[in-house]
């Protein structure tokens, strides 16, 4: 009635106004100031003004992307077809550098990659895992797969021993794919595969011909070395929405889990990329990043394959050779990740610096601190910094360069991007209800978890979750907005893990812990804190409960326990005291 009322008030006026004859602009305005001052607004309609550039721009990307996917959607598209069809415009063109290959290169080795799959008898929904260092061969492997609906399981090259055998698992793989610099790594879980498990091997081997030849191996290079480089003979029955490949989480807080990526999630990722931090189709990207994570496959990879854009693959970060790569590819975008603008801040001055083109800088993790001093040392005009994790339907862009900002949530159009951040109990990461059991939204500058409406019929709003299905189910929450929806919920796994043991006899053997975990984790995946304990914390049902630890952190003031910092500067775990608390803190000692 509130709202009614001072619209016609507002019309009222508007009114008048013209009966003295005054401009359609002033009457709007006489109108429009009224209704704001009689509803109370004078805050929305400043906010409104200044957020409405940054908010325009970003309705439009979305209804650009919205757009080309219902498209793809109707057209029954996937990913090996949008491909088909780029490569036909660019044929003779670059797309990848280093390892030199033009589109209609890449495309036969992806038809080559394809018959070799019929051959072996797979059929759409088959898995198989690849086990690789980041190389432009991974892009036809899984891309040759996509064409015939078997669908690829990106391993994290850093995994070892139990985390290794898990992911092969999970997947439900019938097949590895991996290269010979990571037989070792193989050889150690090969007895632990199932009897049927087929090991394809790719690359020339070095120093591993030993423990290549005491496993059972089919070098996969003269495989597709004589496979036809034409088109198969075959009719994809995939769709718009259909698996194309897998992509792991980190594991910083369990196992792996197994992310579904359809062709749809593909496409949105890189279209997203693409038109919100003003890509071009003649740019060259610079791509240093892990080709097993979504930001180097996807992000980067994809402007190539979608858009045309030729990009530099290089297998893994130097810091001493970013910019020496970039100037001479002629590169115009880079990507980073977490701390690699940090490394580079810190290398000695190069004349590379000043040689190079790179005007875009994409990437996530980049903090405010080492933002302005990176864009003016290396002259880059624009930071392309998003946030959202591979499976996610929340995800965030930092659209017109706010610096420290990761993304924003339109406070004029929020429903038409429906996320939020919500409150939540600090201690369990639990959500609060109000009384009507729904979410609370945060209020400006209050702490809360980022949450997406789920819409199974929008492609912008899918949520595909994970091939376990509890995992999926864990990320999933009901009443949120209103009665009756759900929504995916971010979750925080945060950057540093801290492990409690419980140990009452002798003396603790941290190297001995330390070895045991640099042999079976990977670097991020490792304990940064370890509290020595004399028995767990455990609930009147017996179940591990962790709110006390939490809320102590690694504090020695607050802890009668043992607690040990993983010092990446001496490779050993020391004593937390409150000298080294306060570093930490201070930032003098990273994580």
């Amino acid at each position: 009635m509130h709202l009614i009322v001072g619209v016609c008030v507002c019309f009222v006026v508007f009114g008048a106004a013209k009966l003295l004859h005054l401009s359609w602009f002033c009457s709007l305005l006489a109108g429009l100031g009224l209704y704001m001052a009689q509803s109370g607004s004078w805050r929305f309609c400043h906010v409104a003004l200044c957020t409405i550039k940054r908010d325009l721009m970003c309705l439009f990307v979305i209804l650009k992307v919205r757009w080309s996917m219902y498209h793809n959607l109707r057209n029954k598209c996937t990913i090996p077809a949008l491909f088909a069809q780029m490569e036909i415009r660019q044929n003779q063109s670059v797309c990848f550098f280093l390892k030199v290959w033009t589109f209609m290169e890449l495309q036969g080795r992806c038809h080559a990659v394809a018959h070799w799959a019929l051959g072996q008898g797979w059929t759409e929904g088959d898995v198989v895992a690849l086990f690789l260092e980041s190389h432009p061969v991974m892009v036809p492997l899984w891309l040759g797969l996509a064409m015939v609906g078997v669908e690829a399981a990106f391993i994290n090259q850093n995994l070892r021993l139990d985390s290794l055998l898990h992911c092969v698992r999970v997947s439900g793989a019938r097949a590895v794919v991996f290269g010979t610099e990571l037989t070792e790594a193989v050889s150690q879980v090969s007895s632990s595969l199932q009897a049927n498990m087929i090991l394809f091997s790719i690359g020339q081997p070095q120093n591993e011909k030993e423990k290549l030849g005491s496993l059972q191996v089919h070098s996969l290079d003269p495989l597709l070395a004589c496979s036809p480089k034409t088109p198969p003979n075959y009719t994809l029955r995939k769709e718009f929405n259909d698996k194309l490949f897998y992509i792991y989480t980190s594991g910083t807080t369990g196992m792996p889990k197994a992310a579904v990526v359809v062709h749809s999630r593909y496409y949105r990722i890189t279209a997203f990329g693409f038109h919100s931090f003003g890509l071009r189709h003649d740019d060259v990207i610079y791509n240093c990043l892990p080709l097993y994570h979504s930001a180097g496959t996807v992000m980067g990879v994809g402007q190539c394959l979608l858009f045309g854009l030729t990009v530099v693959i290089r297998r893994k970060f130097s810091a001493s050779r970013f910019w020496d790569d970039c100037a001479k590819h002629k590169c115009t975008v880079i990507q980073y990740i977490g701390e690699i603008c940090r490394y580079l801040l810190a290398q000695p001055v190069r004349p590379s610096e000043g040689q190079h083109q790179v005007r875009v800088a994409i990437g996530n993790g980049l903090r405010p601190s080492v933002w302005g001093e990176f864009v003016q040392r290396f002259r880059i005009q624009k930071i392309g910094e998003f946030y959202g994790a591979t499976e996610c339907n929340c995800s965030l862009i930092n659209i017109d360069g706010k610096i420290g900002a990761c993304g924003f949530n339109s406070r004029i159009l929020p429903s038409f991007y429906p996320i939020r951040l919500v409150r939540v109990k600090e201690e369990s990461g639990e959500l609060l209800r109000d009384a009507q059991g729904l979410c609370i939204p945060s209020l400006p500058g209050e702490l809360g978890m980022l949450v997406g409406r789920i819409n199974h019929t929008d492609p912008l709003r899918r949520f595909d979750g994970y091939v376990d299905k509890d995992s999926t189910n864990q990320k999933i929450a009901h009443n949120v907005f209103k009665i009756g929806d759900s929504a995916y919920v971010s979750g925080v796994e945060g950057k540093a893990g801290m492990a409690a043991v419980a140990h009452t006899e002798g003396s603790f053997d941290l190297d001995a812990f330390l070895f045991a975990v640099t042999k079976a984790l990977p670097s991020y995946a490792r304990p940064v804190f370890l509290r020595l304990m004399p028995a767990v914390d455990t609930t009147a049902t017996f179940k591990i409960t962790k709110t006390r630890l939490q809320r102590e952190g690694y504090k020695p003031q607050q802890s009668k326990e043992k607690i040990y910092f993983l010092d990446g500067r001496v490779g050993r775990y020391e004593a937390v005291t409150d000298q080294l608390y306060n570093a930490i803190i201070e930032g003098k000692v990273c994580l």
